[in-house]
């Protein structure tokens, strides 16, 4: 061990000596017009706290070099348009910066006025989306404490933004704002995303680790309300990734080594024009091999690739390849030490075996006082569970889920983006043929018969093979939006429509007919007044319409696509660049609410665990209703500190089949969040996290139904006649993560530990059902001392605790070059 200790100090005090000299660092980009996407030529780059800068060249391109290696602030202007600050950029020798810049125009700039436009670069808003708006660089992103580069757990950090049971601590379901896992929607530079989980729940959208590579990320935008009309499905957020481009300049990449997985990404031009450029990477997890040392039965593995290749055609016309796919395999193996937690792990999940992918074309043609955005693409997401009363054993005859599906979604969307005599008009339209198979095999209880013989509980099973055939989206939208009186009122209006050629009523245009409207208005330089009203529809899962009876007859065909009116108003401040403030208080009220007609209880409620979710006979006539405030305060980097502290007070409610409201399974009631960080001297870094949330509500076991069932499901039998009538207690858990760079000639690397959970609180959740089993954990004890009963009579219940502190030390590497 001190001999351990001795190499590792001198390892690192190597890299400090002069053996090995230090290199510059360079940054590139593009700076264009934000409403017409036009280059900008003569645009001004400064770098904050240098002497350092220069324009963009006739093509609106940019590059310095010989820039010493730190993180910095950098400054766009451009007379007539407004300055915009990049924050926290860190220049390294490893990797060129590249960066895609969009200046807003500044109309204020070209006449004398007395009330000035509250534009600030710090604000995330946008005329047609001046609330309820949030933004976070890849900077922000990948320096998270606890975040581990993941992007679904990172954005856990902002306003109304939840993780369910635990925190999200185990998974990456996102909770907005007291909405269902499923009413998020994700754009890819504007292709969307259906699956960015990997295991995600098919049905809905979360699971334990995210697929996008933070490498290519520029920027996230999240919108929790006052959705762009040319989002289609989106309830409760739209995420907006914004991709990277290649470097034209020259081949970079890196490669990333953690304690879970090794990614490697690499970027450059691929014609000698520099008009063509890619970006690519790949990743694995070595998951197995952590569990296998821990002596866990379960041996989770995924793979994941993601890929983009730019092709500018000329000044007018660019075109884009963008491809994310994903393997996963989730499997058991026999446990060396058995205890009864593991051995409950073993049987309570099915063996899942999922891949998807995403691919597509992106086309931008600039036009006349604006520009087109045309997207070709097609995704499909492939699901194949099974599940044994025994996983290890394995036996035929012990089946009691076996489950097979795919979905796939073949798009075309475009949109026409003008502007013209001060109004910003956007319109569009969207295609979508609809793929979908499903083969299910579900015990949901098993037969038992007394010892006479006598049958105490019919077998109840799902067996069908879905008819439902191929089917077609459509949708259409348009958006008009102009700021009037010197620019102190801003408007925004949309209107948006869905049909589609399955359901009984999809094919009426007025049924989904969904408008909505956006006002802010300037009382100072410095605040902001905002208010947004909106109607918003989402078809039904796949799952849920292509759900068939024994007779194989869809049961699902009259099912109406889920409604909800959101209101919105608040107020910004933002005193200066770096820092804004933000109040908000927001009301949704939801309508056709997908109900289980098995379980009387709203499906909202469900869907943040490995199950499929909506694979059952429902009704539309659930109603759920959420309501809070949100207080929001983030700081960019300035003097070496940046930060973020958000607060959310709400409620979240569903009616089931009795349609009387309870508290969904979101209703935490409380969230808070604050992230601290802090460039030292000598690039170390420091991020502190902590995050509280509220008592989640949860659901008993049926004790009866539990008990007789046990033995088949691996697992208890819960008590929907009390739905979310208890809770747990509170969550809340603090993450620490340090960064230290090193730049030699042409590579940086970074060493970086992250520790979640670093003062070791309690992560509640709920407990699971199990019988009771002997000192060896051979057998179940029995009250009669003889051999357990197939239908649980003799056993003696208990409950397995799951709220034992997880502490996550993740000691990582990241070389650039």
């Amino acid at each position: 061990m001190l001999q351990l200790k001795i190499t590792v100090i001198a390892f690192f005090s190597l890299l400090n000596t002069s053996l090995f000299a230090q290199s510059n660092g360079k940054i590139s980009g593009t700076v264009t017009d934000k409403q017409t996407q036009k280059q900008l030529s003569n645009a001004s780059i400064t770098i904050v706290g240098l002497s350092k800068g220069t324009i963009t060249d006739s093509t609106g391109s940019f590059r310095i070099v010989n820039i010493p290696p730190k993180t910095y602030n950098i400054e766009i202007s451009l007379v007539g348009y407004k300055k915009q600050t990049l924050f926290n950029v860190a220049i390294n020798a490893g990797n060129e910066g590249n960066f895609s810049v969009e200046l807003e125009p500044d109309y204020n700039q070209l006449k004398e006025v007395v009330i000035k436009s509250n534009k600030r670069t710090v604000k995330a808003t946008t005329l047609e989306n001046p609330l309820s708006v949030q933004r976070l660089t890849t900077e922000e992103i990948k320096s998270s404490p606890g975040g581990n580069f993941d992007i679904s757990k990172v954005i856990q950090t902002l306003p109304g933004v939840g993780g369910g049971q635990a925190g999200g601590s185990f998974r990456n379901d996102i909770i907005i704002r007291g909405g269902a896992a499923n009413e998020n929607v994700f754009y890819l530079d504007g292709m969307e995303i259906p699956v960015i989980n990997h295991f995600q729940t098919q049905g809905s959208s979360g699971g334990p680790q995210g697929m996008l590579n933070v490498s290519f990320i520029e920027d996230v935008k999240l919108s929790t309300s006052a959705f762009d009309a040319k989002y289609d499905n989106a309830m409760s957020s739209v995420f907006q990734f914004k991709q990277k481009n290649g470097n034209p300049n020259k081949l970079q990449g890196n490669v990333r080594l953690s304690a879970t997985e090794l990614a490697t990404t690499f970027d450059g031009p691929l014609s000698k024009d520099k008009k063509t450029t890619f970006l690519f990477s790949a990743r694995r997890s070595y998951l197995e091999l952590l569990f296998s040392a821990l002596d866990l039965p379960i041996r989770p593995n995924y793979w994941d690739f993601q890929t983009k290749i730019t092709r500018k055609i000329n000044d007018k016309t660019t075109l884009s390849f963008i491809g994310l796919g994903a393997i996963d395999d989730f499997h058991y193996t026999a446990i060396k030490n058995a205890t009864p937690e593991k051995l409950y792990i073993l049987n309570s999940n099915p063996i899942i075996h999922q891949w998807n992918y995403t691919g597509g074309i992106t086309l931008k043609r600039l036009v006349k006082n604006g520009f087109i955005n045309l997207a070709l693409s097609r995704n499909s997401f492939d699901n194949d569970n099974i599940q044994y009363e025994d996983n290890e054993k394995k036996l035929a005859s012990q089946i009691t889920l076996k489950y097979k599906s795919n979905e796939t979604e073949n798009k075309l969307r475009f949109d026409i983006n003008k502007n013209i005599s001060g109004f910003k008009i956007a319109y569009g339209a969207t295609a979508q043929f609809v793929e979908y198979t499903n083969n299910t095999y579900n015990v949901l209880r098993k037969e038992l018969k007394d010892s006479a013989g006598n049958v105490i509980q019919p077998a109840t099973i799902i067996n069908f093979t879905s008819p439902l055939n191929n089917f077609w989206k459509f949708g259409a939208f348009a958006q008009i939006s102009k700021r009037f009186f010197d620019n102190r009122l801003g408007i925004s209006a949309g209107l948006r429509t869905d049909i589609n050629s399955f359901t009984t009523n999809g094919n009426n245009p007025l049924k989904t007919l969904s408008p909505r409207i956006a006002i802010s208005y300037v009382v100072a330089d410095k605040w902001t007044l905002n208010a947004s009203f909106g109607s918003y529809y989402k078809i039904p899962t796949y799952t849920t319409l292509g759900f068939a009876n024994s007779n194989n007859d869809l049961v699902n065909k009259n099912a109406d696509y889920l409604q909800s009116y959101h209101y919105v108003a608040g107020v910004e401040y933002v005193p200066n660049d770096a820092l804004r403030f933000t109040v908000e208080g927001f009301y949704k009220q939801y309508n056709n609410v997908p109900v289980s007609i098995r379980n009387g209880i709203a499906l909202s409620n469900l869907g943040a665990d490995f199950n499929v979710l909506g694979n059952e006979a429902v009704t539309t006539n659930g109603k759920g209703r959420a309501y809070g405030i949100e207080i929001f305060v983030q700081k960019k980097l300035t003097k070496r500190c940046f930060g973020i502290v958000s607060y959310t007070l709400y409620r979240s409610e569903y009616s089931g089949a009795n349609n009387e409201y309870i508290a969904s399974s979101w209703d935490n009631k409380h969230l808070l969040s604050i992230t601290w960080g802090y460039k030292f001297p000598k690039s170390w870094e420091l991020g502190l996290k902590f995050r509280y949330q509220g008592a989640a509500p949860f659901t008993p076991f049926d004790e009866t139904a539990s008990r007789l069932n046990y033995l088949s499901l691996g697992q208890g039998v819960l008590d929907y006649s009390k739905l979310n009538s208890q809770r747990l207690n509170s969550f809340n858990a603090s993450d620490v993560r340090i960064d230290k760079k090193y730049n030699f000639k042409k590579i940086t690397l970074d060493v970086y530990l992250d520790v979640t959970n670093w003062y070791v609180a309690k992560t509640p959740a709920a407990a699971s059902y199990t019988f009771k089993r002997n000192t060896t954990n051979t057998a179940f004890l029995t009250t009669d001392g003889n051999a357990i009963k197939a239908d649980g009579s003799n056993a003696i219940p208990t409950l397995l605790k799951n709220d034992d502190p997880s502490v996550t030390p993740t000691l990582g590497f990241i070389i650039e070059f």
